[in-house]
């Protein structure tokens, strides 16, 4: 069946909304977790598999129908559990780890000038020009956001960026694809079960040394002195940051195209620098907060600008 018929952009806007507000709060979560000695590749095997296993027991409750798999799906579903969600994942856990979190995102979310373009070429979408405007708008907004001009950056922290914003493109392109006769549980469930997978062979062939879950760490920043056990933190993370609004992400992308929701996911990076100046005390400047101004009124113009069908 397909379900491009039944959308409902309202939902879409709201549920896009949400995720990138809990997705703005994981980056400083990220940052502040991989301070206790985990490594990235760790975490992202605990994030994919926890969040397949959440997923499968709510089918499991709910629509056990959901778990079946046409072999079609099937070379679709592993080229996007393993680039679209386990690379990017990698990839953005990276990039935060070395960059300040606001321009970490920005290069990252370049993904929003190559969604339209690939969109374009590869399967003829028609957009107005407005929109190349509307990404103009935000891609400067985000530059001003991060103060990029002023930052020390590392040249292998920008390398994981670009990765990330690869794997964003095609997250975004790939996940709307599949949602056009997947409902988002499924496609949640299926991609994040190939990540973990392959996140799973990655670590069992280069092995790294373990973890104490039950070991203490501070939250830091304007948190200091608040202690938490690593498991609590790694559970909020799957939980908060993955679960919920990757969930979010595939409703969205039921009901909106890529091309919109990566624009309005562009609101991360403000909402990101936000909780990392209340939280990290990364410091936040009247600049950025007008480049955030920009930001939204390229979001608005990008997003009335799809070419409706």
């Amino acid at each position: 069946m397909n379900r491009v018929a039944q959308r409902r952009p309202g939902v879409g806007v709201t549920a896009v909304s949400i995720a990138v507000l809990l997705f703005g709060l994981n980056a400083s979560s990220v940052k502040v977790i991989l301070g206790t000695g985990i490594n990235t590749e760790q975490l992202v095997l605990f994030r994919t598999l926890f969040t397949a296993l959440l997923a499968g027991a709510v089918l499991l409750l709910t629509n056990r129908k959901a778990f079946r798999m046409s072999r079609n799906e099937m070379p679709l579903f592993i080229f996007y559990g393993i680039f679209g969600i386990g690379m990017m994942q990698w990839t953005y856990s990276n990039a935060v780890s070395l960059l300040p979190i606001s321009v970490a995102l920005l290069i990252e979310y370049t993904s929003i000038a190559l969604v339209p373009i690939v969109s374009l070429f590869l399967f003829k979408e028609r957009v107005l020009p407005r929109l190349w405007l509307g990404i103009l708008l935000v891609l400067v907004g985000l530059a001003v956001v991060s103060n990029i001009w002023d930052s020390q950056l590392d040249p292998i922290g920008l390398l994981w960026a670009t990765g990330a914003a690869i794997c964003v493109t095609i997250y975004f392109i790939t996940g709307e694809h599949t949602q056009r006769t997947r409902d988002a549980m499924s496609t949640l469930f299926y991609s994040f079960l190939v990540a973990a997978i392959f996140w799973g062979i990655v670590n069992l062939l280069n092995p790294t040394p373990g973890f104490d879950i039950n070991k203490s760490f501070e939250l830091a920043g304007n948190l200091a002195g608040t202690s938490w056990p690593v498991w609590a933190g790694l559970l909020w993370i799957g939980i908060m940051g993955s679960f919920v609004p990757m969930w979010l992400d595939y409703i969205a992308l039921g009901n909106l195209s890529a091309t919109a929701v990566g624009v309005i996911a562009t609101a991360e990076t403000i909402f990101a620098t936000v909780f990392a100046w209340l939280w990290l005390r990364e410091e936040m400047t009247t600049l950025e907060v007008f480049g955030g101004l920009i930001v939204i009124t390229g979001i608005v113009l990008a997003e009335t600008s799809r070419k409706r069908t």
